[in-house]
């Protein structure tokens, strides 16, 4: 079978979710499913894999899917211990003695705070953190979490300390990487990888200043009162002077220190600065903003967590007592994620469950759920329970938070597992590499040199747009996102392609590799597992599609950017190799 007719064919299982979830507005419990029984009698028909293979590899996703999943339940607690000790509505008295203007809030929360918890912990973290705590504010849930999942997309690329560049690249490259090494291109693998942390903090410059503004402008236009770009971009200084505030020490990080910190110290020392501005009032507009009351919203915006905006708000402890779980979590996440600190080792030695070869296959396997270092785990239960004490919450409060978190996980479980299932059949289906599993599965007659899906679609892409491939290759990043969950996957999953890519077009690998990752990022935006995530998080059930129409548009946008950036880079000679 050609090239193009395996892509078209690896493209069923996605068309199929888009056209339930955006064209029939299903929920993602179903219309995943759906998809992955789709994708699963794809690979078994048409890539002839065998059944109990498949089979392995949906269950290497659900086992998978758990990870994300306690990081969800972690989240859920976390939001109602808050609104049951009343350091919610403490927090929201608070931060409109901030600033009331809800534009500002948004950046805030939605840019900064989600910048940080990106560069400490990363994996859908942030948005599962920062959009309930929009929603708190008084922030209609759709329109939190579109804002969170299109704000938090620069800092991806660093998230988690440096992760999809380290890891992602470092997986997918190594051998490439020290052929570059030994013919004197590079001086060492991690100076290379440094290259691609530097040109792709450049890439993402242009939408650190833009995204913020066009954002909020989307957001007035589609949730305000009085829906208007206007409203929105009326607060075009405040977003450049916190575009300022996080992009500087984001970029000199960068350059300077290597790609784990960018998005951490950006966003810590972001934050600090436009707190304090906004405070004072510095380039705030002069006029309120605010999505009005609850009952003029329009039906489709709210789901079934709910903030009452008619009562006046009282603080009900003192501010830092409210934060200091925040507080608390955010010392956690950076000490059990940065090597400097001996935690990080710990929780990655003990409280690890292992998962090797399912099913008696070669390399299927989830290798590890490491309880103690996920954030569901540590901080966010751990913080939970901490809170009882520090808030003094009664007991018939802490039953009702934990009763209503398990309630809300129904659908986020099914839609998950389904969703990394398929995942996992994609990512197995061809480009084989362990020589155990290629024997395993040439006797079971495998032809064992297919394309995987995902390969075979970006090569289909590759084909067809040629000499326009820095416009495009952000978009293989971010459909590599879309369809694993995770930046560092999409770098694995397309690093090598988008390197092999860059060679037959003789333009530099660097660039392009740079235009990857920064798609990976941008693809954040469009993740079907974080758009389950945050909408399990802000009870948004069965509403993945409108949130996915919403997030296209961002994300179409930013990926005309960095092929742009890619495009006046390599015309410049900025990187040869």
């Amino acid at each position: 079978m050609s090239t193009n007719l395996l892509a078209m064919v690896a493209l069923l299982p996605i068309v199929v979710a888009l056209v339930l979830m955006v064209g029939l507005r299903w929920g993602a419990a179903k219309a995943m499913s759906l998809a992955w029984l789709t994708c699963a009698l794809t690979a078994i028909f048409v890539w002839h894999l065998p059944l109990l293979y498949v089979s392995a590899l949906s269950l290497q996703g659900i086992i998978s899917a758990i990870s994300v999943l306690i990081i969800v339940f972690g989240a859920l607690l976390i939001l109602h211990t808050l609104q049951y000790s009343g350091a919610m509505e403490t927090i929201q008295y608070g931060m409109q003695n901030i600033s009331k203007d809800m534009r500002i809030q948004a950046i805030i929360i939605g840019y900064m705070f989600c910048a940080f918890i990106e560069g400490a912990a990363g994996f859908g973290t942030p948005a599962a953190l920062a959009a309930p705590l929009l929603l708190a504010l008084g922030f209609p849930p759709l329109a939190a979490a579109v804002l969170c999942l299109s704000l938090n997309s620069f800092p991806v690329t660093f998230g988690a300390v440096g992760t999809p560049i380290m890891t992602g690249f470092g997986a997918s490259l190594q051998s490439l990487i020290e052929r570059a090494v030994t013919g004197g291109i590079f001086p060492s693998a991690t100076h290379c990888l440094e290259t691609i942390g530097h040109v792709v903090a450049l890439m993402h410059i242009p939408m650190i200043f833009f995204l913020p503004i066009f954002m909020l402008g989307f957001i007035t236009r589609y949730f305000g009162p009085n829906r208007s770009w206007k409203d929105g971009f009326a607060a075009w200084k405040f977003c450049i002077f916190s575009a300022i505030a996080f992009g500087i020490p984001f970029l000199l990080i960068a350059w300077l220190m290597g790609p784990e910190m960018p998005s951490m110290v950006g966003g810590l020392i972001g934050l600090s600065i436009i707190m304090f501005g906004a405070k004072r009032g510095f380039c705030v507009p002069k006029d309120v903003w605010t999505f009005g009351k609850t009952s003029q919203w329009e039906k489709d915006w709210s789901g079934n967590i709910t903030f009452d905006d008619q009562r006046e708000l009282k603080p009900q402890m003192s501010q830092w007592m409210a934060w200091l779980p925040y507080v608390l979590i955010g010392i956690i996440l950076v000490t059990t994620r940065v090597d400097f600190f001996p935690l990080k080792t710990l929780f990655n030695r003990y409280g690890v469950i292992f998962f090797d070869d399912i099913f008696g296959y070669k390399d299927v396997d989830e290798g590890s759920l490491k309880l103690l270092y996920l954030p569901g785990t540590i901080p966010f239960m751990l913080i939970s329970i901490l809170t009882i004490f520090m808030h003094r919450i009664p007991l018939k409060k802490v039953a009702k938070a934990w009763t209503e978190t398990f309630s809300k996980m129904k659908t986020a479980t099914i839609s998950l597992c389904a969703s990394v299932a398929l995942v996992k059949i994609f990512q197995g289906s061809g480009n084989f590499t362990n020589p155990d599993l290629i024997v395993q599965l040439a006797a079971e007659g495998v032809d064992t040199n297919i394309l995987s899906m995902p390969r075979a679609m970006a090569e289909a892409i590759g084909s067809f747009v040629g000499p326009l491939w820095p416009m495009i290759a952000s978009y293989v990043g971010g459909l590599g996102s879309l369809i694993t969950g995770s930046n560092t996957v999409s770098n694995i999953l397309f690093g090598q392609f988008q390197w092999d890519m860059a060679e037959l077009q003789n333009i530099s690998r660097i660039i392009i590799l740079s235009a990857q990752g920064a798609g990976g990022a941008m693809g954040n935006m469009v993740c079907i597992h974080n758009i389950v995530a945050v909408c399990a998080v802000l009870g948004l059930s069965n509403r993945e599609g409108d949130i996915l129409k919403r997030t296209f548009w961002p994300f179409l946008l930013y990926g005309i950017s960095v092929g742009f950036m890619a495009y006046i880079l390599i015309a410049i000679g900025y990187v040869t190799f």
